[in-house]
């Protein structure tokens, strides 16, 4: 371990993170299967993916992506999608493709979803959770309020899995319903989301289920809980003579981590039923996996560090790629850590969620005269869209009075990326940041730049959006501009609100973050002023929580006049705001060390996490780029929980 690592680690464990360090381990797998059980598994789920019997088939599939087989299922089913019809079928279809590997049919639920008619609404919501697709959220959230109780709770179940606690109470809610089927279904996603303060409704609304099978949802949840009830009736349910009961149990016997029925699961890959077989063979290869990471740990990892030869890592941007596996791209400062120094933009993957990382390779070799750097990498086109181009934004560097944006797409995934596409025209400099493209829902691009025709010159700058209207081919740039006090607008993110309009916050000296309106797509700007937030001369990031709609703002808490930057861009805050930025709520520190600074953040949300990369500045005037992931929910607790 370096000197930096070593005293990021102590200041962490003197500011109580140390709790929040990277790199857990999961526990030891329950049990271990003899080969030729695994070998009797296998066998039975690819005789089953093959059968005539599609949901028996789908099951088989799961069970195979969980045995590591996701490259022979996605061989074996995609053909399927290609002639399917069924929306309910062409959900299970996709899920199981997007299990397998392949995110990019996600989409394919998400049309489903958003189509008229309603004949597979539920089970795409339902094979939306099981996968933890959400998208922008906005399908889901709508969803939640449907008239249909199995729509709206599949729906809520995945809002749930990304935080939403309002979501989590309408589930429990249901338990009390009179239709103890419904009930049913809210312990079965309970099992999964809730946790044991709903064992005593669980046990109350159990006594409602006179019908063996619905009575099995809530002795499932009780066992995924730990509660020994419900332990032993799923136990006693792998010996029923009901199929549907007997298939479940398995299910959930293997979920809920119980090994001391290995025997009775072993029994079962010889059932008559081929579900029930199909289960059995799914709980086993579960309890012999090794035990995922805890769902509330926080991954943090210091993914690029600084050194003499690389002294500077910043301004990077991360995205989840089809395979599920994470690209995060950011400039590699070479000899110095100027501004000016040469730089390219290189880019890691990881296939564990940050927990570890590949080894670098450029993504965008140096072709200006001083630089390239700021990586933006985004989607371009929407989560119902299942070819999505990617596009990387960068900055190219020849002179202090020529900073140029560019773009460059990709079509197979981050494989290759095309010819360079000039955005910002005009001669001047011009800074875009990273992370900070913003696509529209009319489907314009903008991408905000704040220009001065020579930074040491001048050295004032006035912010405006170049705008594309054809999927970035061409760009021209806004009517109107947006100008401040002292050194002027700097480093602008724009923000689609609610009603459409659109928000450009921005970094000032004035010791807060000033902000501008725009009721027409980014070409006009109303007179700015203060945002509200107090903040040093660095900038902010701002982005919506798809699963609530509310908004994150990223920033640094901290104003400190007659200072350099008006104060060190420490502590990294967050906080949350639900009436689009009015007032902020929830606010807590992410970083606090005070010999070190924070800054030029991104921040996407995946998989039920707020995942985001910033610079870790230290005395020695190095610079490394780190990474952090954290549930959802956490920032939704209060300090007292």
């Amino acid at each position: 371990m370096n000197l930096f690592s070593i005293r990021t680690a102590l200041i962490m464990i003197l500011f109580g993170q140390a709790a929040l360090m990277a790199n857990q381990e999961p526990q030891p797998a329950k049990i271990k299967l003899s080969p030729e059980t695994e070998a009797r598994c296998l066998e039975i789920l690819r005789e089953a993916i093959r059968c005539d019997e599609f949901w028996p088939s789908m099951h088989a599939a799961e069970a195979l992506t969980l045995a590591g087989k996701g490259a022979e299922v996605r061989q074996i089913i995609e053909p399927k999608l290609q002639t399917e019809k069924d929306d309910q079928k062409r959900c299970g279809l996709a899920r199981e493709l997007v299990r397998a590997g392949d995110r990019s049919k996600a989409a394919i639920m998400f049309q489903i979803l958003a189509g008229k008619d309603p004949h597979g609404h539920v089970h795409a919501c339902e094979s939306l959770y099981k996968v933890n697709e959400l998208g922008n959220g906005v399908l889901i959230r709508e969803a939640m309020r449907s008239d249909n109780p199995k729509k709206a709770m599949m729906a809520a179940a995945l809002l749930c899995r990304w935080g939403n606690r309002e979501a989590l109470q309408f589930v429990r809610n249901y338990l009390n319903d009179p239709d103890v089927s419904n009930a049913s279904i809210a312990a079965w996603i309970l099992a999964r989301v809730g946790n044991k303060q709903d064992i005593p409704a669980l046990k109350e609304n159990m006594k409602r289920a006179e019908d063996p099978f619905i009575r099995s949802y809530f002795e499932a949840a009780l066992a995924m809980h730990g509660d020994p009830e419900g332990l032993q009736a799923v136990s006693h349910n792998l010996s029923s003579d009901n199929p549907a009961v007997k298939t479940y149990a398995a299910i959930f016997a293997g979920e809920a981590g119980a090994s001391d029925l290995k025997e009775k699961l072993k029994k079962q890959l010889s059932d008559e039923n081929r579900d029930a077989r199909i289960r059995a063979a799914q709980a086993l290869i579960v309890l012999a996996k090794t035990d995922q990471y805890p769902e509330d740990e926080v991954i943090v990892n210091d993914v690029y560090e600084a050194s003499k030869e690389y002294p500077r890592y910043s301004e990077g941007s991360i995205l989840p790629l089809n395979d599920g596996s994470l690209l995060y791209a950011t400039t590699q400062f070479i000899g110095s850590g100027s501004d000016f120094a040469t730089a390219r933009i290189i880019a890691r993957k990881s296939t564990d969620e940050g927990r570890t990382w590949s080894k670098p390779h450029v993504l965008q070799e140096n072709t200006g005269e001083k630089n390239v750097m700021s990586a933006t990498l985004r989607y371009l086109a929407d989560p119902m869209n299942e070819k999505r181009p990617i596009g990387l934004f960068y900055l190219k560097k020849n002179t202090l009075s020529d900073l140029k944006a560019y773009l460059k797409v990709s079509n197979d995934n981050g494989k290759t990326f095309g010819e360079p596409i000039e955005i910002t025209a005009p001669p001047g400099y011009h800074v875009m940041n990273n992370d900070r493209i913003t696509i529209l829902s009319s489907g314009r691009w903008l991408a905000p730049v704040a220009s001065t025709p020579d930074v040491q010159k001048s050295n004032h700058f006035v912010c405006t959006c170049f705008i594309s209207d054809d999927q970035g081919k061409s760009w021209h740039q806004s009517k109107g501009s947006v100008d401040y006090e002292k050194r002027g607008a700097m480093e602008p993110e724009v923000f689609e609100l609610k009603g459409g309009d659109v928000l450009m916050i921005f970094r000032t000296q004035s010791g807060h973050i000033g902000s501008s309106i725009s009721h027409d797509g980014g070409e006009t700007w109303d007179k700015p002023g203060s945002w509200g937030v107090r903040a040093p001369e660095a900038p902010a990031t701002l982005r919506r929580i798809p699963s609530t709609g509310d908004l994150m703002l990223i920033w640094n808490d901290n104003y400190e006049p007659d200072t350099g930057h008006s104060g060190k861009r420490t502590p990294l805050t967050v906080a949350i705001s639900d009436d689009e930025g009015k007032t902020w709520k929830l606010k807590k520190n992410l970083e606090t060390s005070p010999e070190h600074t924070y800054s030029y953040i991104s921040l996407i949300f995946f998989q039920g996490r707020a995942i985001m990369s910033y610079y870790v500045g230290d005395e020695n005037k190095r610079w490394s780029s780190r990474f952090r992931s954290i549930p959802l929910s956490w920032f939704y607790q209060p300090e007292s929980d």
